[in-house]
């Protein structure tokens, strides 16, 4: 053997001293879930709407059947019946599309998910007016059957999103968790619904503004809401009475997606941010 050593060449050694050399390496810090453009920006064009609403009703001429029928008292109530009947009915969605989407989901039954389906794509196929027109003769003048036609409007949205949602996980991913011991509910509640969390939430922001403009034809079944506004606006031929009805249910519809928007950051889980 000769005197001489080979030098030695350990890559790992090399990196090493690479990293030394050039010290610690900085971490990126994660996104931003909410920035400010997300938290201001439709504040302040709401903000903007309802300001030019409130010069244009203060500076526009208004006779004595316009003033009537935008009084403060008639405006804030067709405003706070129209929050209800979107509140209400955004309830009635959730606890009726999320857990019928997640049993279509299931083996035992898969086989009615054809059917549920069609039914549900009927649902909002049929014009609103005339579904609400069907329900009024079924069961009478008021908010009840407003509520009924609102709640089957919006059904789909959340419903489908909910299916597809659960549908696209990755199959390999609910072997692994069954494979570490995880039961049925605690799959679905752990990993299947996380992952599903963000198509389920897009359904629920679809459905949410689909559900302030449905409640404007509750007017035409006796459920009030800013379609009174509207309605009263072109029956007596006014603008100013129209105008104010139809900018409050675009000022609504605006503020429930940011808000639904906000909530949907919130919600969603962080390893699935982009």
């Amino acid at each position: 053997m000769s005197g001489t050593e080979t030098p030695r060449t350990d890559r790992g050694d090399e990196s090493t001293d690479d990293e030394i050399e050039r010290g610690p390496v900085a971490h990126s810090k994660p996104p931003r879930r909410l920035t400010w453009q997300k938290l201001v920006t439709v504040p302040a064009i709401l903000v903007a709407i309802l300001l030019l609403l409130w010069l244009y009703a203060g500076n526009v001429t208004l006779d004595s059947i316009a003033r009537n029928a935008l009084t403060a008292s008639l405006v804030q109530t067709a405003l706070w019946q129209q929050i209800k009947l979107v509140a209400i009915s955004t309830f009635f969605v959730l606890i009726i599309a999320i857990p019928l989407g997640i049993a279509l989901t299931r083996r035992a039954f898969r086989w009615a998910s054809p059917p549920v389906m069609a039914l549900a794509n009927i649902g909002q196929a049929t014009p609103a007016l005339g579904l609400l027109a069907l329900l009024v003769i079924w069961l009478g003048i008021g908010q009840k059957a407003a509520l009924i036609g609102i709640i089957i409007y919006a059904v789909l949205p959340v419903l489908s999103n909910t299916v597809a949602g659960l549908k696209a996980i990755d199959p390999t991913l609910l072997d692994a968790a069954r494979g570490i011991g995880m039961s049925r509910s605690g799959t679905l509640t752990r990993v299947e619904l996380p992952l599903a969390v963000p198509l389920i939430l897009a359904g629920v922001r679809t459905a949410l503004v689909l559900n302030v403009g449905t409640a404007t034809l509750a007017t035409f079944g006796g459920g009030g809401g800013l379609g009174d506004l509207i309605a009263a606006g072109i029956r007596v031929q006014r603008t100013p009475v129209l105008v104010v009805g139809a900018v409050l249910t675009v000022a609504l519809a605006l503020l429930v997606d940011w808000l639904a928007s906000l909530v949907e950051v919130w919600l969603r889980p962080r390893g699935l941010e982009d």
